[in-house]
C-alpha cells in the first residue's frame, strides 16, 4: 500500500484565517486574506506548556480561596469551589451540586491530563495512539465551550437567590482565579497545533517547536 502524498511535501500549506490551500512563496501570505502562513503553528509546544503550567499554578487558589459569600437571615460565610458544592449537595440541590463539581473539578482535572498528554507526545514525537490523540485534542475543544459553566452557575444562584429576596451572595476572588485557569487552559489548546501529532522524526516540516517556515 503506498504511503499518500503529504501536502508539505507539494510546497502547500492550509491558511488559518480562510481555509485556502496555499503554495508557500517568498511572502508567505494568503493570496486571498493576506493572513501569514506556516507550516506549523509558531512556538506550539512551548507556549501550550507555558498556559498549562500557569493555569495550573491558578488553580490552587482558585480552590483554596473563597468563591462567594452567601449571607442569610443576618449570617453570612464564604464558600469555597468544594464547601460551596457540600453546602447545595446537603441543601437538597444535588443537581446544582452536581453540576459545580464537574465543571470545578472534573473538567480542569480531564483538560490538564489531556493537554499534557498531547504536549508530551508530541515533543517527543510519539507515534503511539495518534488517531485516539488527534480525537483526544477535538474532545478538548469542545470541552472549551462548557469550561465557564461553573462561573455561570455561581451567577445564575446569585441572582436568583437575591431576586427571592432569600438573602444576598456575592462573588470572591476565588472565582477569578478560576475564570484564569479556563482562559489559560483555552489558550493553551489553542496553542497546540495538532499536526504535531502526525509527524515523525524523518519529517523536516514538523519541527517540535512549530516554528513558522
Amino acid at each position: 500500500m503506498s504511503t499518500p502524498v503529504l501536502a508539505d511535501d507539494l510546497g502547500l500549506c492550509l491558511c488559518h484565517g480562510c481555509g485556502l490551500a496555499c503554495e508557500l512563496g517568498k511572502d508567505h501570505t494568503c493570496p486571498r486574506c493576506g493572513a501569514p502562513l506556516h507550516r506549523r503553528k509558531a512556538n506550539a509546544i512551548n507556549r501550550g506548556w507555558a498556559f498549562l503550567l500557569a493555569a495550573l499554578v491558578f488553580y490552587v487558589p482558585a480552590n483554596l480561596l473563597p468563591v462567594m459569600h452567601t449571607e442569610m437571615l443576618g449570617s453570612g460565610s464564604d464558600s469555597t469551589i468544594g464547601g460551596g458544592v457540600l453546602e447545595f449537595w446537603e441543601a437538597g440541590a444535588w443537581d446544582i451540586a452536581l453540576i459545580i463539581f464537574i465543571a470545578s473539578v472534573g473538567v480542569p482535572a480531564i483538560k490538564f491530563f489531556s493537554l499534557g498528554l498531547l504536549l508530551f507526545t508530541a515533543q517527543r514525537r510519539s507515534s503511539w495512539a495518534q488517531r485516539q490523540r488527534s480525537q483526544l485534542y477535538r474532545g478538548v475543544e469542545l470541552i472549551g465551550y462548557w469550561s465557564m459553566l461553573d462561573v455561570i452557575v455561581v451567577a445564575l444562584v446569585a441572582a436568583l437567590v437575591q431576586l427571592r429576596g432569600l438573602g444576598t451572595i456575592e462573588p470572591r476572588p476565588g472565582i477569578l482565579f478560576f475564570g484564569m485557569v479556563v482562559v489559560l487552559t483555552m489558550f493553551s489548546a489553542m496553542s497546540f497545533d495538532p499536526r504535531l501529532i502526525w509527524d515523525h522524526p524523518g519529517n523536516d516540516g514538523g519541527r517540535t517547536d512549530g516554528a513558522s517556515e
